[in-house]
């Protein structure tokens, strides 16, 4: 499916009205369902939707590992819907609390998340060496929107990118952006990188179910061109992550745990 859709508008500008044809971004609604059982429903751009159901599951937990995934199918049930069906091993417990404990986040539309639960990530504390350049992260930052095509296209959508090295990135781009950090964190899952070695760079501000994703899959350091909530650097606080928002020109703001970062 074609993620982008053309249609005419009517444009103001220098005190003239015209009709234009411009385009805008597609949103389908993705159910998941694990082991044949409906997990949920998010509402996403029709790319990278195994991706994002994938890094979506590990996030809340579900999924532990990679190589506990049997089987992934996507299905096209038409031009508005979709269903991922996976076969893996789970932590059903997990599940059950998704349905009973989840609770509506601050994030682009009505999502339902737990992955800020103290069960969730309780004795995730990040204590490693990891750390990387000033230099490398403003470098980074400024490709960061001219790697994302949607983006550039229409402006409309939020993105992630996980950074493991010079060729080895991945980029996800939604309308919603804790759906960007699943997409991106789901490729890098699926290719068999080391997560906790890489940094993570979103376009929107570091809310707490922000933050608390990057926690769950260790990875020791996030960063945005934006602002932190309290409640984000709390959580970074308290689970050794380093959050920096600001990241403009040759400036940034690091909220908490500055060490992996060398100037």
């Amino acid at each position: 499916m074609k993620t982008i859709f053309q249609t005419e508008v009517t444009k103001i500008k220098d005190g003239k009205k015209f009709l234009v044809t411009d385009e805008v971004v597609r949103e389908v609604k993705l159910t998941i369902f694990v082991n044949k059982r409906r997990v949920g429903a998010l509402m996403s751009v029709p790319i990278d939707l195994k991706e994002l159901a994938i890094g979506y599951l590990m996030s809340e937990d579900i999924i532990e590992n990679v190589d506990d995934i049997a089987n992934i199918n996507l299905k096209d049930i038409d031009t508005k819907n979709f269903e991922v069906h996976i076969d893996a091993k789970v932590i059903e417990a997990n599940i059950d609390r998704l349905n009973l404990e989840g609770v509506i986040v601050s994030g682009c539309g009505r999502g339902v998340s737990t992955q800020i639960s103290k069960i969730a990530i309780d004795a995730a504390v990040m204590k490693d060496d990891f750390s990387i350049n000033a230099k490398l992260l403003f470098e980074e930052m400024d490709k960061f929107y001219g790697q994302c095509p949607l983006y550039e296209q229409t402006g409309c959508v939020h993105t992630a990118k996980v950074y493991f090295d010079e060729d080895t990135y991945f980029i996800g781009e939604d309308i919603a952006q804790h759906n960007t950090i699943d997409k991106a964190i789901g490729k890098a899952r699926l290719a068999g990188i080391d997560v906790s070695k890489c940094f993570l760079m979103v376009s929107g501000r570091l809310s707490s179910e922000m933050v608390a994703k990057a926690v769950m899959h260790q990875i020791p350091i996030l960063a945005s061109r934006t602002a932190s909530t309290c409640r984000g650097v709390n959580i970074a606080d308290k689970f050794g992550l380093t959050l920096i928002g600001f990241v403009r020109g040759k400036g940034m703001n690091i909220y908490r745990n500055p060490r992996r970062i060398n100037v």
